[in-house]
């Protein structure tokens, strides 16, 4: 198992182009064929105007709004096309491009789940994009079926996945991440299994974490087993701070999203992860 095909969601400025460099070394480690996914949102003027004046709201005036954001929205994905298709040649890897018009969570998923690996960008609070867009990389990683990896929007990613921590529980989530990544896990010089103990024990014969390190060993990577106790800080303050604690360049984790009330007992992990991430952070649903 390997890494073959490799999406990245490609947007203009300077957060889009890190990513994108950041996926062509990634598809340049694994020889692995790199599709760009352009998504153009449509304006949905209407949405603009509320009663009643919305009842004056020329159809024909909404619907040219609409007609020109296309034509401008063209004009940026022609530009990073050129620039995407430039970057692969240098990097000697196989390509495509797609450009698509709709809804960027459905279009995204579907496009997800013929990859091995989603590449998404983490939302910048200070750019907010729409509503269906801001779900995006929660939720194409729990509706496609396929891992995503999540770039910050903020800092300097030099390297991938030399060094990757792996937050583990017995969950089924988390045993979905740690098979999805084993093709990243395979070529880091050192991972880390950590475990963030539920049961406030500091016995390390019950800590899980030693068992999928030799499951691990057992398919050529050498992992460590480290384990921490909860008490009162949340899980995702832990394993982003032991990341920067390690130097750790990759997060590998479960996303959870059954349900709220099932986000609530986990103490809402994924959508802390998600708000606060510092480091790239591998996701299976």
């Amino acid at each position: 198992m390997g890494l073959k095909d490799i999406l990245v969601h490609v947007e203009s400025g300077t957060t889009g182009e890190r990513r994108l460099q950041y996926a062509i070394e990634l598809a340049r480690q694994h020889e692995a064929h790199l599709s760009g996914l352009f998504v153009i949102e449509p304006l949905h003027a209407g949405a603009y105007f509320t009663p009643p004046a919305a009842s004056y709201v020329d159809v024909a005036a909404l619907e040219a709004i609409d007609q020109k954001h296309r034509e401008a929205e063209m004009v940026v994905a022609s530009a990073a096309e050129t620039k995407f298709r430039e970057l692969c040649r240098r990097a000697a890897i196989g390509s495509e491009w797609h450009v698509v018009v709709g809804d960027p969570v459905a279009l995204t998923t579907i496009n997800a789940q013929c990859a091995d690996l989603t590449i998404l960008g983490q939302i910048d609070p200070d750019h907010r994009p729409s509503e269906s867009a801001e779900r995006l990389p929660e939720q194409t990683a729990i509706s496609s079926g396929r891992p995503v990896l999540v770039l910050p929007y903020a800092g300097e990613f030099s390297t991938v996945g030399r060094h990757v921590l792996l937050g583990w529980t017995h969950a089924r989530q988390s045993a979905r991440a740690a098979n999805d990544a084993l093709p990243i896990l395979k070529r880091a010089e050192k991972v880390t299994v950590l475990i963030v103990n539920p049961e406030d024990t500091e016995d390390e014969q019950e800590v899980p974490a030693l068992d999928i390190t030799q499951h691990l060993a057992r398919h050529g990577v050498r992992a460590e087993a480290a384990y921490t106790v909860a008490k009162d800080v949340d899980i995702a303050n832990i394993l982003l701070s032991r990341a920067s604690d390690l130097d750790a360049d990759m997060l590998v984790m479960g996303c959870y999203g059954h349900s709220r009330l099932r986000e609530l007992v986990l103490g809402g992990t994924t959508r802390s992860i998600l708000r606060e991430m510092t480091v790239p952070v591998l996701m299976s649903h």
